[in-house]
């Protein structure tokens, strides 16, 4: 599986960008996506992540009611839509896929469920 990250980009504080992972190489409508990122000198963080049904979403508390994560299995692709951004939120954004999902799996936030992972794409949020 092979993915590719985009729609990164500067933003001012306040702003909204969509970030897309695409997927190929695998059976993308069995496949769990999950969003990590991670900024200069911290760790990595897990941010949402969805499953093969579509509304079985996961969000950490930060990012809870102004991210949206979503799917279009007819497009190999899942969306990241950011809304009121803050500069906290400037980090590297990495998409990791699990290929190997049953329908009833809830995504985990932890990265050792992800068994492939794209390049990342960056988001600057300018206070």
């Amino acid at each position: 599986v092979q993915l590719q990250a985009s729609g990164g980009g500067l933003v001012q504080a306040g702003g909204s960008l969509r970030l897309s992972c695409t997927a190929s190489g695998g059976t993308f409508s069995r496949t769990a996506i999950g969003w990590f990122r991670q900024a200069p000198g911290k760790d990595r963080e897990f941010v949402a992540a969805i499953g093969r049904r579509g509304d079985d979403t996961v969000y950490t508390d930060s990012t809870k009611g102004r991210f949206t994560i979503s799917r279009d299995n007819g497009k190999n692709t899942v969306y990241l839509q950011m809304a009121s951004l803050k500069p906290e939120d400037t980090a590297r954004y990495y998409c990791a896929a699990n290929p190997r999902v049953i329908l009833s799996t809830t995504p985990r936030p932890d990265p050792t469920f992800y068994d492939y992972w794209g390049q990342g794409t960056q988001v600057t949020v300018s206070s």
